[in-house]
């Protein structure tokens, strides 16, 4: 993937100079042109386009967004309850994710929505202990996560 964009930014430049339009339009043209050659060269690659990497890095930000709210809203309308009615409790979550970069941001992303909070990992990396301040579900919980979370990183990740 790194090799790819230094290649793109490389025609850019290469660009650049053939035109001798030394500009941010110029190059922006040049990183355009650059692109299309790196598309038409694609299957000389072992990894798969970066503008897919960068797609999905884009889309679990969003998603991260999106269940940020989502998730803001629930322990909101939990504090504003005249009686406290929740149901607390701590699920083991069985992940796919190898890499310690992956892990970690899954960890990071389950921690920062609101109502989950991530006790501890295994020592073999392969579970993460979680605390959901509302629990209804053990199966939904970890599907939930697995399906949007996982996956989005496992996106990420593929090469």
């Amino acid at each position: 993937m790194s090799l790819q964009i230094l290649l793109n930014f490389f025609l850019a430049g290469v660009w650049m100079f053939i035109t001798d339009n030394f500009t941010p339009s110029g190059f922006a043209i040049g990183y355009l042109v650059g692109l299309l050659l790196v598309v038409m060269m694609r299957r000389f690659f072992s990894s798969r386009l970066y503008l897919y990497r960068i797609w999905a890095v884009i889309s679990l930000f969003f998603l991260f967004l999106k269940e940020l709210v989502l998730s803001s809203f629930a322990v909101f309308k939990l504090v504003i309850q005249p009686r406290l009615n929740i149901k607390p409790a701590i699920f083991e979550l069985e992940t796919e994710l190898k890499q310690d970069w992956e892990i970690t941001l899954l960890a990071a992303l389950i921690t920062l929505t609101p109502g989950t909070l991530v006790l501890g990992i295994s020592d073999d990396q392969k579970k993460l202990y979680i605390h959901a301040i509302d629990f209804e579900d053990i199966e939904d919980a970890v599907s939930s996560i697995k399906n949007t979370f996982e996956r989005a990183i496992l996106e990420v990740s593929r090469s």
